[in-house]
């Protein structure tokens, strides 16, 4: 089976010889880049699974990088290595096209877990083709990619931003979405305007999943929202 293929951009050359030995010991086979600059370059040259990147490099920084790429690829998952984690920095992560983001320092079990939650969602995978996003919810079974809920074979059909709102939820159900985060990646900004919009799709959310009782979509106030599911 062939071996995923990682973008490493970490500058700190010790810490990057660390991890490249630790992910190849994995089983990852990995190319380590020392700035910003080098990253775009193997990023051209070459076809890469998953990228990790250091946000404060030399010559070019990772948020710049993880624009490039993102431009270049949609879907390929990006993961933030960075000192900060000041709320701005981590959603500039996001706008920028990340995936997720990890603070330093870590151990690595962290970051593999990190790795393996985001493949998860992303569903790139080594051992299965990409299937269809179908997620259980309490007695709802939701399609993401038909856009699709059904209950006891009623099918309620979804908008693109409903799906798009509750496929987030389901990836981090019975964890509470930071509201913010959930308008970056959904609205690509975190406007008052597109947060009482969002309001608006919780709403119509929470109407579609009332006919079960074991499902409940609640707010937490001050932080975001929680998809509290016995599934």
């Amino acid at each position: 089976m062939e071996k995923l293929k990682i973008l490493l951009a970490e500058d700190d050359k010790n810490l990057g010889g660390i991890l490249k030995n630790y992910l190849e010991a994995k089983g990852y086979q990995t190319r380590l880049a020392t700035n910003g600059e080098d990253a775009l370059s193997a990023f051209r040259s070459d076809h890469y699974d998953f990228c990790i990147l250091d946000v404060m490099m030399p010559v070019v920084d990772g948020f710049t990088v993880a624009k490039e790429i993102r431009a270049a690829d949609k879907k390929i998952p990006i993961l933030f290595l960075t000192a900060k984690s000041l709320q701005d920095d981590v959603l500039e992560g996001f706008k920028a096209g990340g995936d997720d983001y990890l603070t330093k320092p870590f151990n690595m079990e962290e970051l593999l877990a990190r790795m393996a939650a985001i493949l998860r969602r992303s569903q790139v995978s080594l051992e299965v083709e990409p299937r269809s996003r179908v997620f259980q919810v309490g007695k709802y079974t939701f399609d993401y990619h038909r856009q699709s809920l059904v209950y006891e074979k009623v099918e309620q059909k979804l908008t693109s931003k409903e799906a798009e709102l509750l496929k987030l939820l389901c990836d981090h159900a019975n964890q509470v979405l930071d509201r913010k985060v959930a308008l970056v990646k959904i609205w690509n900004d975190d406007s008052y305007f597109n947060a009482r919009s969002m309001d608006v799709y919780i709403v119509k959310l929470r109407k579609f999943l009332r006919e079960d009782p074991t499902v409940e979509l609640i707010n937490v106030h001050g932080v975001g929202f929680k998809l509290v599911t016995n599934t």
